[in-house]
């Protein structure tokens, strides 16, 4: 859980005017590797390059900047904002929002000491892309023009060809970011290993053969392409994915509302289910069995809570009864659609 700090009507206004102001000075001079809250760039873009890339390079550098919209630093940032406009009124209001105070549920007002930009203002996306513009991408590109990168906002993929260089790199960017008052997660930054060619595979045990990005987990993965069966390294849906959504659906409580008929449980779903369908199962759609299989479940659940003769029956009856189901109105959910994911 993170907090948010959801600005007035009237600065929320303020803000979009401000956001559309720098957007247009500083969207020209972004890297083409950075995707985050930009202009006909998308989540999905940067997943395709990542794979792209996880073909062509051997090792990754699966970066996380902890507390990153918590700790960037007030004076850094409206340094690099300067660096790209000088207008006094787009200073003076970034600067007010930056020191303005929180105000939290019960009352209390909490006064930003220095650092931090609120998740949920409007011009919060583009503070983050203009400072991490100058604090990493720049500089990147700079010192490591044959290797390459992908970053949303301060989710970061970098791509090496050497494990050594892998290191190298990290311990390069530990203390490019130490300098611009930002600290990697000691946890979740790791260097994985892109096992798709066995010819090239380090001696010994590698820890990491595996990242997440975007929802999606990236690992070695049986790919067909022309015909023939090769290993691969391509993103699916990630289990922290799965587990979050099967969350959301617990808290639906789809196997109580036995007063509802089955059309009405597709009406309150499938317009989530869409939305799931259209992100994870771009790249892999067979990635998001599991996360059906599990709704199904809560299917056959409902189905014996209504009628008494599935509750008499074992479990398998229901099962078949939403195969048939599947079978002849495969229209209902929206899932049901792909023959991959029905029952």
């Amino acid at each position: 859980m993170r907090p948010l700090g959801i600005p007035t009507v009237i600065d929320r206004v303020a803000q979009q005017v401000v956001a559309t102001e720098l957007e247009s000075l500083v969207e020209k001079g972004f890297s083409p590797n950075s995707f985050g809250y930009r202009p006909n760039k998308s989540a999905h873009d940067a997943i395709a390059q990542c794979r792209k890339h996880c073909f062509r390079y051997s090792w990754v550098i699966d970066l996380d900047i902890k507390g990153f919209y918590d700790n960037i630093n007030h004076e850094l940032l409206l340094k690099a904002v300067s660096h790209h406009t000088k207008e006094k009124y787009i200073l003076l209001y970034v600067e007010r929002w930056l020191k303005a105070s929180v105000q939290k549920v019960d009352g209390s007002l909490h006064h930003p000491k220095g650092k931090g930009t609120p998740q949920g203002g409007v011009i919060s996306p583009v503070l983050a892309n203009i400072f991490m513009d100058i604090a990493f991408d720049k500089r990147f590109e700079r010192h490591y023009p044959k290797l390459t990168f992908e970053r949303y906002a301060d989710d970061i993929v970098i791509h090496c060809y050497q494990q050594k260089q892998a290191h190298k790199v990290l311990n390069d960017i530990r203390k490019r970011l130490s300098q611009c008052k930002l600290e990697l997660h000691p946890d979740k930054t790791r260097v994985v290993y892109c096992r798709r060619n066995q010819k090239k595979r380090p001696q010994g045990k590698v820890a990491y053969q595996s990242f997440d990005f975007l929802g999606h987990t990236f690992k070695p993965r049986i790919v067909r392409k022309g015909g023939k069966l090769f290993l691969g390294f391509t993103p699916s849906m990630s289990q922290k994915s799965i587990s979050r959504i099967n969350e959301e659906l617990f808290r639906l409580n789809l196997h109580k509302r036995t007063q509802s008929s089955i059309e009405e449980i597709a009406g309150l779903v499938n317009s989530k289910i869409m939305g799931w369908i259209r992100y994870y199962g771009k790249f892999r759609l067979s990635g998001m069995c599991m996360l059906y299989s599990a709704f199904h479940r809560r299917l056959a659940k409902w189905l014996r809570n209504k009628y008494r003769r599935y509750h008499r029956k074992p479990w398998v009856a229901s099962r078949k009864y939403l195969r048939r189901l599947s079978k002849y109105y495969p229209m209902l959910f929206e899932h049901w659609k792909h023959p991959s994911l029905r029952p």
